[in-house]
């Protein structure tokens, strides 16, 4: 059986693996019709926070939305056939954030996950139970059990959760930093690291590398792990011709001065030779020229079709990530 370890944010991360359980299903099934492979993800609680007196997961329920076929796939996010009627009367008595609508379905997803949380379960044990309700074919863990919440600092020296400035201002006030509270005191959830260890491939998912990956290695001794894993690292570009492919990572990126190019991510997540993370690194077709440049940094790459238009095209995507994963460099 080969172990695959994906450190994920949302959307993205959710559509990278997806497609990488159905090519899984497809070459590898098993007699019950799953996959003999097993996928881990860990995944992004940075954009997390409280809202309502409830504990809200977006990257956690995007993915697990997702796997179950249960997601808006024209939103990109929330719960298909979704009504909004307690958003309205939350907001009629000034509870909550009048600009994050909650739907009605994902509200029982959150109910649930308070309550285990107030029952005394960890963030990860509380995901075990949610996500068992679905034939996901995939383990999610949360990076971390503790509170991690990414804050951001704007121009004006105002700080603000980074779900006010990513949903409310659709990240249009310029960016200085982006802190997690807590993050240095914060632990790897129970299986994070072992997943990383026992990996026979790591795969850092599409996904923003500021405050999705970023925050993941943030976390005291994720980095660490990933560098000394046995297993190839294996990185698949968010940006495509020099634009982000889904959301606005590219003001993130402009915050930590790094260039919105597939060359200048792979350079940000630097060769493991040279105490980076990568051995591989995947751009897309459009960025074909871009390879020879990120070979010299150490890192091996190839240019391959980047857009997951529909579960065949990430389930391509996925076959190509492998086949880099395993070629002999």
């Amino acid at each position: 059986m080969v172990k695959i370890t994906v450190l994920s944010g949302g959307v993205g991360g959710a559509r990278f693996i997806r497609g990488l359980r159905h090519e899984l299903r497809q070459t590898r099934p098993d007699r019950a019709g799953g996959t003999t492979e097993s996928v881990t993800a860990v995944v992004n609680t940075g954009d997390d926070m409280w809202l309502a007196s409830l504990r809200i997961a977006p990257d956690l329920d995007s993915i697990m939305y997702t796997l179950a076929g249960a997601n808006d796939e024209e939103r990109g996010w929330g719960r298909l056939g979704e009504t909004e009627r307690v958003s309205a009367e939350l907001r009629s008595y000034g509870v909550g954030w009048p600009w994050f609508t909650l739907g009605d379905l994902d509200l029982g997803t959150h109910i649930a996950r308070s309550h285990y949380l107030r029952s005394g379960l960890s963030l990860s044990e509380a995901t075990a139970r949610i996500t068992a309700r679905w034939d996901l074919g995939v383990r999610l863990l949360p990076a971390t059990n503790d509170e991690v919440e990414t804050h951001v600092t704007v121009d004006d020296g105002s700080s603000m959760h980074f779900q006010e400035w990513w949903t409310k201002h659709r990240a249009a006030l310029r960016a200085r930093s982006f802190v997690q509270s807590n993050v240095s005191v914060s632990r790897p959830a129970p299986g994070v690291l072992e997943a990383i260890a026992a990996a026979d491939v790591i795969v850092l998912a599409p996904s923003n590398p500021v405050v999705s990956i970023g925050t993941i290695l943030g976390i005291p001794g994720i980095r660490a792990a990933v560098a000394a894993a046995s297993a190839p690292v294996i990185g698949v570009s968010p940006i495509i011709a020099g634009s982000v492919v889904r959301g606005m990572a590219d003001a993130c990126l402009e915050a930590i001065g790094v260039a919105t190019s597939a060359y200048a991510v792979a350079a940000h997540y630097g060769a493991r030779s040279s105490g980076g993370l990568l051995d591989a690194w995947l751009v897309d077709e459009s960025d074909a020229a871009a390879v020879p440049a990120i070979e010299l940094l150490g890192i091996r790459s190839a240019a391959v079709p980047l857009w997951m238009r529909d579960l065949e095209t990430s389930a391509t995507l996925a076959r190509d990530t492998l086949s880099l994963a395993f070629a002999r460099g």
